[in-house]
């Protein structure tokens, strides 16, 4: 069944989709996705294929970080006269390091219904995985490119005691855990890699454990770093 395309019925989806293995998409999702009028795509041509397995025929359109503020006001008045859409991202979760917020809060401005599809997360699965305490986290997302803002965010993080999550590109992968490990000290980390897809690998260990064993690799993939948090392994330590 279909959901109502009146005006007052019309809303935007935010639905989640799988962060390496297809399979890993909820049926609410597939039936959402089959049945909006329309899908906003952070890549489309990513999102095709997993469109493509689930035999799903929406219309795509793209929605990505060099056209939002033309596709924000657009997607916003389609929905306004009655039209369903969905917004997708790359993979995870819609608006979590990505430009989907810029949509959801010009819906919720404007009255819009917005109803979360809750599925696969980079963050938490990386976090769950890691072996690191889990009761208190800071996601931080990607650290800053330049150099002077990356070591001030790092510094910034120093005194935490919450558990860090961190996005990172795999060609920047070593220098980053270089700094962290410069900045943070010998915290615990897990680098978490290609999490749900074939190769999925995750190094466990100290910053410079961890150094050494990527060390001379030709490392490929969507890589999650997380570290622990200022004081967790004295708290360890005396716990145990």
């Amino acid at each position: 069944m279909a959901f109502p395309s009146t005006v007052l019925g019309a809303r935007l989806f935010i639905v989640a989709t799988p962060i390496g293995n297809l399979e890993d998409i909820t049926f609410r999702a597939v039936r959402i996705l089959s049945e909006v009028s329309l899908i906003a795509a952070e890549d489309t041509r990513k999102t095709k294929i997993l469109l493509n397995k689930y035999e799903i025929r929406t219309p795509l359109t793209s929605y990505h970080k060099f056209n939002i503020r033309s596709k924000t006001d657009q997607l916003i008045n389609e929905i306004e006269q009655g039209r369903n859409i969905a917004l997708v991202s790359d993979a995870g979760m819609p608006a979590i390091s990505d430009p989907g917020y810029e949509l959801v809060r010009a819906a919720v401005e404007r009255g819009i219904r917005v109803e979360p599809i809750p599925g696969a997360s980079a963050a938490i699965t990386a976090l769950a995985a890691s072996g690191l305490p889990t009761d208190e986290f800071h996601f931080i997302g990607f650290l800053p490119r330049k150099p002077g803002k990356k070591r001030k965010t790092l510094e910034g993080l120093r005194d935490l005691s919450a558990t860090l999550i961190i996005y990172e590109s795999p060609f920047r992968l070593l220098k980053t855990l270089a700094e962290i490990r410069e900045t943070l000290g010998e915290r615990q980390l897990a680098v978490c890699r290609e999490l749900t897809k074939k190769f999925e690998e995750i190094i466990r260990g100290k910053a410079g454990e961890v150094l050494e064993k990527l060390k001379g690799r030709n490392i490929k993939g969507e890589v999650v770093v997380v570290a622990a948090g200022s004081g967790q392994a004295a708290q360890r330590e005396s716990a145990s």
